[in-house]
């Protein structure tokens, strides 16, 4: 497993959240950071086919939204320590998840899930491609034709 914002890689989470912009704001960010960042593949340009899902939850969740007024660590863009002491509380006492605002698009939320028993009914919502061309990422709901474009410049 991995470290993410909720975790230090010692249990995993399931990351969601209520649009699949919400979605693509996030997911965009750990794949060019993440995945691309790893492999060295910062400027060239790469492509990558997604599927977003629509999930059914089952639980009552920590609703952290209105706590990031008053912890903006909650909300760092890189730093994940705060957050992955929430996380590790959150896991030890057995808590099944949070709400939280999303950090990378202003007004989105999602879903940290830490018991992936309260998950049901995974259905297909859509097929993305992103796309990294000149310090952006360009995401397609149909080939061929931009629906998001997102500047690389805001994951830092």
């Amino acid at each position: 497993m991995r470290a993410s914002r909720f975790s230090d890689g010692s249990f995993g989470v399931w990351y969601g959240s209520e649009s699949v912009e919400t979605a693509v704001f996030e997911s965009a960010c750990h794949w060019y950071r993440g995945l691309l960042g790893d492999a060295g593949y910062g400027r060239q340009g790469v492509i990558a086919e997604r599927r977003a899902y629509r999930v059914a939850c089952s639980a009552a969740l920590l609703d952290l939204r209105r706590a990031a007024d008053a912890h903006p660590d909650l909300l760092h863009p890189s730093d994940h320590a705060f957050c992955q002491s929430v996380g590790a509380r959150i896991h030890r006492e057995g808590h099944p998840g949070l709400l939280t605002p999303s950090v990378r698009r202003p007004g989105g939320e999602y879903l940290a899930i830490f018991n992936p028993g309260v998950l049901s009914n995974p259905r297909q919502n859509g097929h993305l491609t992103y796309r990294l061309e000149d310090r952006q990422i360009v995401v397609e709901r149909q080939p061929g034709v931009p629906w998001l474009t997102l500047d690389v410049a805001s994951f830092s």
